[in-house]
């Protein structure tokens, strides 16, 4: 069922856990998904010998596809017409991750959502914004 208008309110908050203690099985899946192994999220050796890391991470776009799930479960699929993020903090392996979309502004039938998601301490690891068809 889409999300409605006049279930909003500016200031309402939607929040969602996306992933409990993230694998490395997660990340090279996604690694395989995507097409992008650079060896800094696949490579044990290599991230932390050759790059300096304390170990491999998640891509960025894995943290901003799970954003995006948390996003079309709230307002709906089919209803995204904007989704704009910026990587705040590297996501490792063991992070749970939670999101929260804030509703910023409600007008002409369309929603702008702020975006934070957070790993278990509460650093930020992704920011952003969201803009969706309400009915």
């Amino acid at each position: 069922m889409a999300l409605k208008a006049s279930d909003l309110s500016i200031g309402d908050t939607y929040t969602e856990t996306l992933v409990e203690n993230l694998s490395r099985t997660q990340i090279v899946q996604y690694a395989g998904a995507s097409g992008d192994y650079n060896p800094l999220h696949t490579d044990e050796i290599f991230t932390t010998k050759v790059a300096g890391y304390p170990t491999v991470f998640a891509h960025g776009m894995l943290t901003m596809g799970m954003t995006g799930r948390m996003v079309t479960n709230y307002v709906g699929d089919g209803r995204l017409t904007k989704y704009g993020v910026r990587f705040t903090s590297q996501v490792w392996p063991g992070d749970t991750l939670s999101s929260t979309a804030t509703v910023e502004d409600l007008s002409d039938g369309i929603v702008r959502l702020n975006l934070q998601t957070t790993n278990q301490e509460g650093t930020v690891v992704l920011s952003g914004y969201a803009e969706a068809r309400v009915d």
